[in-house]
């Protein structure tokens, strides 16, 4: 088979390089790609970027590409599923109208209210007049402070007191600080708990659940700073139960399913909940309709199961017929090593030394997200630069063999996270 990847991040280089390991693929292109998709062996990088639909659908015609596998949510939820299913190419994600799910957290909402799922509790402003007013008139407690629609993972701000909620609806709706995301508001109760993520593969009608991960969102140790794409992640979570996640599946998954099809939406492709642990149980912070980045790195690390027979079963609606999915027991841990700057402002260009030492590490894979090709160097190339994951016995051995790697590599300005993993080992 042929297979064309549509991304350029850490997640479409761990898709990358766990497709190419399929017996199945035969040749795997990447639109665009990055420094590490160009050296992964078996995989091709194609100069296309994610957002320009007629070049993908024309190289995918012409290639005579079997299965597009879509990375990134801005495509999704500006439809390129929909355009290949117009020209008849098989494409694995979520329509427009699914991908919705992710692109308005106000429909987000709604949804998990109408489904009765449980989630915070929440109001929607167009107004930043009218989401100030609430917020200057109610029992002062902590808020989430949300743009509805995509930012990055940036769009969520927690607010301590009423000073910093009304800075953050002046920003997000009057600074515009995430251009049309901050359209529309929603404020929203703080949870209390651990923060986890449950992805799911769906066709529609089988939900298959994968192990759970627990993302680090905020930029510093401690869970401090403003809110990032993801600094690092691990997989298996072990306060996570069997019976856990029997519930989450029973209460969140299947009903939100359900919702979707009823709504004329039905949803194939991975589903991502990000979910808070409080003392009530599993609440739904947001939903994702896509691989999280980083967290598709250390759950492809464990993942045993072909992943091309898996997509290809959920794009033909037969994800009933795939049995249990295979995972390697050991534990993994994703370290992302970031600019200088990130989550704000940072420079680029420059080049980074110690990847093939890295590479030499037992049990880990650097995998490329922000990096670039320059002078036949691979240079920094985004804000998050590098997700370096490991395998272990156990998760401090997971964590050690990371963080040994992180430590070969070296740019200018380059950091990263000191505890991924530290919540899990404090509360095993």
């Amino acid at each position: 088979m042929k297979i064309l990847i549509v991304g350029n991040g850490g997640r479409e280089h761990a898709l990358a390089w766990k497709i190419a390991q399929s017996p199945r693929a035969d040749r795997v292109f990447v639109a665009p790609g990055n420094a590490g998709t160009h050296t992964e062996p078996g995989v091709e990088n194609v100069d296309i970027p994610a957002m320009d639909f007629d070049r993908l659908i024309k190289f995918a015609k012409q290639e005579a590409i079997d299965l597009t596998v879509v990375g990134p949510e801005a495509p999704l939820a500006a439809g390129i599923v929909d355009a290949f299913q117009a020209e008849k190419l098989k494409v694995f994600g979520p329509t427009k109208a699914a991908a919705e799910l992710e692109g308005s957290k106000v429909f987000c909402k709604n949804l998990l209210r109408h489904a009765d799922v449980p989630t915070a509790d929440f109001k929607v402003f167009r107004k930043s007049e009218d989401a100030l007013h609430y917020v200057n008139h109610r029992e002062e407690t902590p808020l989430v402070i949300k743009a509805s629609g995509l930012a990055a993972g940036k769009g969520v701000i927690v607010c301590q007191n009423r000073v910093e909620a009304r800075e953050a609806v002046q920003q997000i709706m009057d600074d515009r600080a995430f251009g049309e995301a901050g359209d529309q508001l929603v404020v929203e109760e703080c949870l209390r708990g651990q923060e986890l993520s449950v992805l799911a593969i769906t066709d529609g009608r089988t939900i298959l659940p994968l192990e759970p991960a627990q993302d680090h969102k905020p930029a510093y140790e401690g869970d401090q700073g403003p809110n990032t794409g993801g600094m690092g992640a691990y997989t298996p979570v072990p306060q996570f139960s069997d019976d856990l996640l029997d519930k989450v599946e029973s209460d969140i998954l299947v009903p939100v399913v359900h919702a979707m099809k009823r709504q004329r939406r039905p949803f194939r492709g991975i589903l991502y909940a990000g979910l808070m642990l409080t003392q009530q149980g599993p609440k739904v912070l947001e939903f994702n309709v896509r691989f999280g980045d980083p967290e598709c790195q250390p759950l492809l690390m464990r993942l045993k199961t072909d992943l091309v027979d898996l997509f290809e079963a959920v794009v033909d609606q037969r994800l009933d017929e795939i049995g249990p999915l295979e995972w390697d027991p050991r534990p993994s841990v994703c370290v992302v090593m970031a600019s200088e700057g990130y989550p704000g402002e940072y420079k680029k260009g420059h080049p980074i030394r110690g990847l093939d030492e890295a590479a030499e590490v037992p049990q880990v894979k650097v995998f490329h997200a922000g990096t670039a090709i320059s002078n036949d160097l691979v240079v920094n190339n985004g804000g998050r630069v590098l997700g370096v994951t490991a395998l272990g016995d156990s998760l401090p051995s997971a964590k050690l063999q990371a963080y040994r790697a992180v430590k070969m590599i070296r740019w200018p300005g380059a950091w990263c996270r000191k505890d991924i993993s530290d919540k899990a080992l404090s509360d095993s």
